[in-house]
């Protein structure tokens, strides 16, 4: 198995991970509120809590899919920005990267 197909199978893994917990996040944040006022508070504050992790979730979601679409059209591993190689050593600790350590330094 080649360095970009164990690469390729963790994020495919991730992307089911952010999936499910997408799903849960949704399902958490679609449930009714106590009728208690005290309580309704409480719960609206999770909610903004629950709210703000979907965005987070849907957000690294968005980058492994582009990175599994990278993958299939054979662009993976290369700077979106510079076009040079980013490092097996980057995409191994972050699969997901777009962008060579400069480029992502240089904002």
């Amino acid at each position: 198995m080649t360095d970009y197909q164990v690469l390729e199978k963790r994020l495919a893994e991730r992307q089911q991970e952010l999936d499910d917990r997408l799903m849960r996040l949704k399902k958490d944040v679609s449930k009714t509120h106590h009728s208690d006022w005290s309580e309704q508070a409480q719960e609206r504050e999770n909610d903004e809590v629950l709210d703000q992790l979907g965005v987070e979730a849907e957000q690294e979601l968005h980058a492994v899919n582009h990175a599994l679409h990278r993958i299939e059209n054979g662009n993976y591993g290369v700077c979106e920005r510079c076009l040079g190689e980013i490092p097996l050593a980057r995409l191994e600790i972050k699969p997901e990267v777009a962008l060579c350590v400069s480029c992502a330094d240089s904002g």
